[in-house]
């Protein structure tokens, strides 16, 4: 955690137009209705200001007044906690640990995988995409079982997932007729949620419409 010394008026975020940690954190800012101001940072091209407010100089990077955070759960739970509604984390204990398991798992098994898949290198590519097909398939019975992944109520867990699914056909990644289906259908209906419409970058836009065109 930093301290700002000089406060400022508005949320601000340091946010990569195209990263899913970035675009996870704009989702659940869009879910809360909140108004903030977003910084995009390339990667070649870092503001001198968030190397000054963040030692690792990674996006998302959130800063609300004298608060600053850098690391994405953190960031997600706070917004959370500092807007409660609407809630995007289990009431019970019990759940909120088991979804707490699951983003855990998540940024384990498929961020690097995601790393590598935008890292342009085909040969690490083809493996990756191999393996997150496989992890999503994992997740077709849950996808199928309940409007969204931990029940009838969006949480943070489909804020995590949902970046990914936006990109699969970026990255080539398709499946049989019968899990495209039931993935399909839960990835639609939380695409036409407003709060993922709204958190999408001009970036992220055109990454499915030039994936839609090539599959046309």
């Amino acid at each position: 955690m930093a301290v700002v010394t000089n406060k400022r008026s508005v949320m601000t975020l340091y946010s990569s137009a195209i990263d899913i940690l970035s675009h996870r954190v704009r989702i659940v800012l869009a879910e809360k209705g909140v108004s903030y101001e977003v910084i995009t940072v390339e990667s070649r091209a870092k503001p001198e200001d968030l190397l000054e407010l963040n030692p690792y100089g990674n996006v998302p990077t959130l800063v609300d007044r004298e608060l600053v955070l850098y690391e994405t759960n953190i960031i997600t739970e706070y917004l959370d906690e500092r807007f409660p509604h609407p809630p995007l984390m289990p009431v019970y204990p019990v759940a909120r640990a088991k979804a707490r398991l699951i983003i855990y798992r998540f940024d384990r098994e498929w961020v690097p995988l995601v790393r590598k898949l935008e890292s342009n290198k085909t040969t690490e590519m083809k493996a990756a995409a191999k393996e997150l097909s496989g992890y999503v398939a994992q997740l077709i019975p849950a996808f199928n079982a309940s409007p969204y992944f931990m029940g009838e109520e969006f949480t943070l867990v489909d804020c995590c997932i949902a970046p990914v699914l936006w990109r699969l056909p970026a990255w080539g990644i398709s499946f049989s007729p019968a899990e495209t289906k039931v993935i399909t259908k839960y990835a639609n209906r939380i695409f036409q949620r407003d709060s993922f419409q709204a958190s999408l970058t001009e970036s992220e836009q055109e990454i499915r419409k030039v994936s839609d065109a090539e599959s046309a």
